[in-house]
C-alpha cells in the first residue's frame, strides 16, 4: 500500500509539472486576448482583438515609413513631454516600453555584479547607464538586478571594477536572474559552441 501510496503522489506531482506551465501560459495568453478584445465594443468575439492588432501595425508601419507621420509623432511627442504633469507619466512609460523592445532597448548588455569579496558573491544585473559623469560620479555606472520570481529589482551604482560581462543572449540572462538560476542557459547546442570557442567572461 506504501508503494501504491508514494507512487500515486509521484504521478501527481509529475502531473502538476507537466500541466501547470501549460496552464499558466494558456491562463496568461488569454487573459491578455481577453483583455486587448473588450477594447473594441460591440463587435463579435475575436474581432476587437484582431482590429487592435491591426492597427498597431499599420501605426507601426505609418511612422517608419512616411515622414509626414513621423514628424505628427515626434510633435505629439513634444507636446507630451513639455506637459506638466503628464510628462512624468509619459517619459516614464516611454522608457520602460523602450527599455524592453525597439531599437533603445536598455536590458541588452548582461553582467556580473561583485556584491561581496569575502567570500565572493556576485548578482546578474544589465548595465542600464554607462557614463555617470552628469550626476558627478566618476568611474561609476548603473545596473539594474531584476528580483527571482518577481516583476521588480533595484538599480545600483558600482565601479567599473566590479562588472564583468556575461557572454550570454541578453534573454538568457533575464531568465535565469528572474527563475532563481533554474532556466535561462540557453540550448546545449550553444553551450557547446560557447565551451569549443573557449569565451569567457570578459572585463571592463
Amino acid at each position: 500500500m506504501r508503494f501504491i501510496a508514494r507512487s500515486l503522489l509521484r504521478f501527481f506531482l509529475q502531473g502538476i509539472i507537466i500541466t501547470a506551465p501549460i496552464a499558466i501560459t494558456a491562463w496568461a495568453a488569454y487573459s491578455i486576448f481577453d483583455f486587448v478584445d473588450t477594447k473594441i465594443p460591440y463587435v463579435p468575439r475575436g474581432l476587437g482583438f484582431l482590429i487592435v492588432l491591426g492597427s498597431l501595425i499599420i501605426i507601426g508601419w505609418l511612422g517608419s515609413t512616411f515622414l509626414i507621420w513621423k514628424f505628427m509623432i515626434d510633435f505629439f511627442d513634444g507636446v507630451l513631454e513639455r506637459t506638466p504633469f503628464l510628462k512624468f507619466i509619459y517619459t516614464s512609460v516611454k522608457e520602460v516600453v523602450e527599455s524592453f523592445m525597439g531599437d533603445k532597448r536598455k536590458f541588452s548588455q548582461p553582467v556580473l555584479v561583485k556584491m561581496r569579496n569575502n567570500p565572493e558573491v556576485f548578482q546578474i544585473g544589465f548595465i542600464t547607464q554607462k557614463d555617470l559623469q552628469c550626476i558627478g560620479l566618476q568611474n561609476k555606472l548603473a545596473v539594474y538586478m531584476p528580483h527571482s520570481y518577481a516583476i521588480s529589482g533595484v538599480v545600483v551604482i558600482v565601479d567599473k571594477e566590479n562588472i564583468t560581462h556575461l557572454n550570454m543572449n541578453p534573454a538568457d540572462a533575464m531568465k535565469m536572474a528572474v527563475s532563481g538560476g533554474v532556466a535561462g542557459y540557453g540550448e546545449e547546442e550553444d553551450q557547446a559552441k560557447t565551451a569549443s570557442n573557449g569565451k569567457s567572461p570578459r572585463s571592463l
